[in-house]
């Protein structure tokens, strides 16, 4: 046993083995399954016949997965900006010296702690159209006069969604980029400012530079969280109303799972592919 354990190669493959097996059973296993159900046109039930790129073909040519597919497009990208804007403000913010820092900073990762479906169960309760809070809010400050759709109307809705990726995803961006932050010595801003730098001339040229490496990986991890995102969705508006908020993976689960079409299912699913082998 302690021979064995001497032996770099034999110590390398047991330690690797178990990230490895875990990866082969959940990632691997399922996505070459999907590949050959894409390629059937089984169902739920039935047996099913190799149909070759057909579901991919008339997933391409159907309006509803056009719609989904720049629904997906629309609501990563606009998460992403908020979260990078409010996670970039929060860390500048966090990056100064105040009484109960700690505490604020621990604080603010509850959003990102607390499991999404809990939370967003949460967020549908106020937006719920006969006992939304923030309908009941906004009319007693004056600001509304009759409740707002907010989960009814298609456009309310995605921007909802977006809302509340974006309440969920701002800690992980604020929590990253301050340890970028915290990495940029003083001297450098102080240096700056002795050449008569004010504090956004500052940021753009010695922070921002410095900050880019960091924010590019937070960026590309939270571009593939959000474009297969599908708990926040399932939960909050389940695609509705009328598809308007229908990601690939809700489409994906609806189709395959909700109607039983696992081909079709199985091939729109792998449409996100392509998409974030690009981004990576």
């Amino acid at each position: 046993m302690t021979r064995a354990l001497e032996n770099e190669k034999l110590l390398a493959v047991a330690l690797l083995a178990p990230a490895v097996i875990i990866l082969v059973l959940f990632i691997a296993y399922p996505f070459v399954m999907a590949i050959w159900l894409s390629l059937t046109n089984l169902r739920v039930g039935g047996v099913g016949e190799f149909v070759g790129l057909d579901n991919f073909i008339k997933a391409w040519h159907d309006t509803i997965f056009r719609t989904v597919f720049w629904n997906t497009f629309f609501y990563t990208f606009w998460a992403t900006v908020f979260k990078l804007a409010l996670g970039m403000w929060l860390a500048l913010l966090l990056n100064r010296h105040f009484r109960m820092k700690r505490i604020i900073r621990a604080s603010m990762l509850l959003p990102f702690i607390i499991p999404t479906v809990l939370s967003t169960f949460a967020w549908r309760w106020m937006f719920d159209p006969t006992f939304s809070v923030v309908n009941w809010v906004l009319y007693h400050i004056g600001f509304i006069t009759v409740r707002l759709p907010f989960l009814s109307d298609g456009d309310w809705a995605m921007w909802c969604a977006i809302l509340v990726n974006t309440w969920r995803g701002v800690p992980f961006f604020a929590i990253t980029l301050l340890a970028g932050l915290q990495t940029i010595s003083p001297d450098l801003h102080e240096a700056a400012a002795l050449d008569g730098a004010n504090a956004w001339q500052r940021f753009w040229h010695v922070t921002w530079p410095l900050l880019m490496p960091v924010t590019l990986v937070v960026v590309v991890f939270s571009v593939i969280q959000t474009f297969s995102d599908f708990q926040l969705i399932y939960v909050l508006t389940g695609g509705g109303p009328a598809n308007s908020t229908h990601l690939v993976a809700t489409y994906a689960y609806q189709l395959g799972v909700g109607t039983g079409l696992l081909g079709e299912g199985a091939a729109i699913s792998l449409f996100m592919f392509p998409v974030l082998i690009a981004v990576v």
